[in-house]
């Protein structure tokens, strides 16, 4: 982030994004946050927290921690602030900061928590060394990646692949990286984090559960998709009617029979004593 790391959003920063976003937080939350507690007077850094949508989550589930959630863009910061302070929630401290040059003190925070954030990084490995300085030796870092090489679906549809595959060009021409879920384990080796463990989290979704076909198949994953068009459109990197059909074929795989499945990465390790 900054300057010189700094990653243009591929999803952009509209309305329907914003939806998005906390639509996503809420489907997955028990997925993603399971086993994600902090002790009652930690001081916990959630690096590139975007407009809030996991903030909510995190200082709920541990409302004793002290959080302090850091962005880069105003207007994200704005709009997680606005959230927070709706929900009466009192433990988030809101930063604007940059993840590769941290206005923070040597080893000022006990645990640090990233979710989405390394995929829109150029530098996701520089990233991790320059947060790691401000974490306590004992203290552990989570971070949660998703990877779009992990999606299938029924019915099978070479169409809607493409769609897919444009999204991963077009976040790879920006410098982010689609599929950094896979990646999770050895970037944080080579941080120099210790005790790493990476577990794959699958979001499993047919018709016999409509919730997750609303809330992840259609307003989080297709949903995500549909953002780019406009981009693969103007890049030409598929025509507006093999763009529609394969929206068309996506949406499929959230009809009766249809079967939608993606997986995230759940990292989790510590600084060396």
């Amino acid at each position: 982030m900054g300057d010189t790391h700094a990653v243009e959003y591929v999803h952009g920063y509209s309305a329907r994004e914003h939806e998005r976003l906390h639509d996503q937080a809420h489907t997955l939350t028990d997925l993603l946050h399971e086993g994600t507690f902090y002790p009652a007077g930690s001081m916990v850094l959630e690096a590139g927290c975007g407009v809030g949508a996991q903030t909510m989550i995190l200082a709920r589930n541990s409302p004793k921690a002290s959080f302090t959630s850091i962005d880069l863009s105003d207007a994200s910061l704005e709009k997680a602030r606005a959230a927070v302070m709706g929900a009466g929630v009192g433990n988030v401290t809101f930063v604007k900061a940059d993840i590769h040059a941290l206005p923070f003190q040597d080893e000022s925070f006990d645990h640090i928590f990233l979710c989405f954030v390394l995929e829109h990084l150029p530098e996701p490995l520089a990233a991790l060394r320059a947060i790691r300085r401000v974490l306590r030796p004992g203290g552990s870092i989570t971070v949660i990646e998703g990877d779009h090489g992990s999606t299938f679906f029924h019915p099978h549809s070479e169409a809607a692949k493409r769609t897919i595959e444009c999204l991963v060009a077009i976040q790879a021409k920006g410098k982010g990286n689609a599929m950094i879920g896979r990646q999770l384990f050895p970037l944080l080796r080579e941080a120099g984090f210790d005790r790493v463990d990476v577990a794959p989290k699958m979001v499993y979704v047919d018709d016999s559960k409509p919730d997750w076909v609303e809330g992840f198949t259609k307003k989080t994953f297709i949903a995500m998709v549909e953002g780019v068009k406009d981009q693969v459109l103007a890049l030409d990197m598929l025509d507006r009617a093999s763009w529609s059909r394969g929206i068309t074929d996506l949406y499929a795989a959230s009809n009766a029979g249809g079967v939608f499945c993606y997986t995230f990465f759940k990292g989790i390790a510590f600084k060396q004593e």
